[in-house]
């Protein structure tokens, strides 16, 4: 048997990059081969080993056949005549259809190393219009890759277009778009995923409630870049260099989804496209059955964000308000990401990409004063029930109160 390295590894090799997972397909060998060297067995659609000592993954060289929709669609066909260069060819892009021997040569029948250097993403075979994962695919690797000058390649994503005329997108899982989409969020270029889908027609399959923003007028006072799309892009690029925290920049990418249903009468203005987003994002992370986490958090941004940008001039009422539906009484390490993803949302408009938001000390300041207060006080003075609630409320508008007079000092003062 021949053991070849292949995919990620070698091509983030090549790219100067830290190599975090190492793949190996194997040539010419039978699976019984492999268990008898102590491989243990994973997978069901076509056969993957793990190495004994370092767990890593061993696949047999095999060819594949569409019989199907979508991503699972396809027959595998493992045998010893199955050449490296046959297994390469049903890879999704050249850069990952580079191959290394034990000596260090490298294996290369489709290009990918000048690909590498012309910093063009670009498909290896006809074949990549069988599986409709791969527009997510390139879509993330063109954002994974954004920094270091990576661009689609035109006659890919001229197949990318044809994969999403086809209607094969439909028949993707709810769990593999969330998973790509999760990976791209994670990227040093979230917004390039949606540009890309966006330029091939998927966003508008895949993601409606997002392609629906572009083209919607905002108030030009406000944001400068009057598209609401725009801005959405703009905020994810800011959610990318405020956090590492994918489900920031996912409540972001949510936060405006009200917008696009505004009705056309009153634009440009959005009045209540906060509450009117809420269903929007509920039913987006529903379909994509969007782990509750990052829903709960998309909601809370979205709901209460504008709140957020004027917190320091609501009454007192509407502040607790706003602290008991961000659940800072119960979970106050939640509304640090809410504040980023606030952050965000206000530097993502034309001129205000470094401007200072000082709704964010002054409520995440305000919360750890008001989350110091306990109802132990009020059960050992003898009171019981809805009694308890409200005199803690009452402690609490107390607590905002004074300390909304007291910063007014300090403005004052500066």
């Amino acid at each position: 048997m021949d053991i070849y390295q292949v995919g990620g590894a070698v091509r983030d090799k090549l790219l100067g990059l830290a190599v975090k997972d190492r793949d190996w397909v194997v040539v010419g060998a039978q699976p019984q081969e492999l268990e008898q060297l102590g491989f243990r067995t994973v997978g069901s659609d076509f056969p993957v080993f793990l190495h004994p000592d370092t767990g890593e993954e061993y696949a047999l060289a095999r060819t594949e056949r569409k019989n199907g929709h979508g991503y699972g669609g396809f027959v595998f066909h493992t045998d010893t005549n199955v050449t490296l260069d046959q297994d390469l060819s049903r890879r999704d892009l050249t850069i990952n259809a580079i191959a290394e021997n034990s000596d260090g040569q490298l294996l290369d029948p489709y290009g990918g190393q000048q690909d590498i250097i012309n910093r063009k993403l670009r498909h290896v075979s006809a074949a990549f219009v069988e599986d409709p994962l791969r527009v997510l695919r390139v879509a993330r690797f063109a954002a994974r890759f954004h920094h270091l000058g990576f661009s689609v390649a035109d006659e890919t994503l001229a197949l990318m277009k044809t994969i999403t005329a086809s209607g094969e997108l439909e028949y993707l899982t709810p769990e593999r778009v969330w998973s790509e989409t999760l990976k791209a969020l994670s990227e040093d270029s979230a917004r390039t995923y949606i540009e890309v889908l966006r330029e091939c027609g998927a966003l508008k399959i895949l993601f409606p409630e997002l392609e629906q923003l572009f083209g919607v007028p905002q108030r030009a006072d406000f944001h400068p870049e009057v598209d609401t799309g725009i801005h959405l892009l703009m905020a994810l690029d800011q959610a990318t260099q405020l956090s590492q925290d994918p489900r920031v920049r996912f409540a972001v990418m949510m936060h405006d989804l009200g917008k696009g249903i505004t009705p056309e009468h009153i634009l440009p203005r959005h009045m209540g496209h906060e509450e009117a987003g809420v269903p929007l994002v509920e039913a987006f992370c529903q379909r994509l059955r969007v782990p509750n986490r990052f829903r709960k958090l998309a909601v809370m941004v979205t709901r209460y964000h504008l709140l957020c940008h004027k917190i320091e001039t609501l009454r007192p009422a509407t502040v607790l308000k706003v602290l008991k539906g961000l659940d800072v009484f119960r979970q106050p390490e939640a509304l640090p990401c809410f504040l980023l993803a606030c952050i965000a949302d206000a530097r993502g408009r034309t001129g205000y990409e470094t401007a200072d938001y000082p709704s964010a000390p002054w409520l995440q300041n305000l919360a750890d004063k008001v989350t110091g207060i306990t109802s132990e006080p009020f059960v050992n003075a003898g009171l019981k029930g809805a009694a308890i609630g409200e005199a803690l409320d009452n402690k609490r508008l107390e607590c905002i109160s004074t300390y909304k007079r007291n910063q007014a000092k300090i403005e004052d003062n500066a």
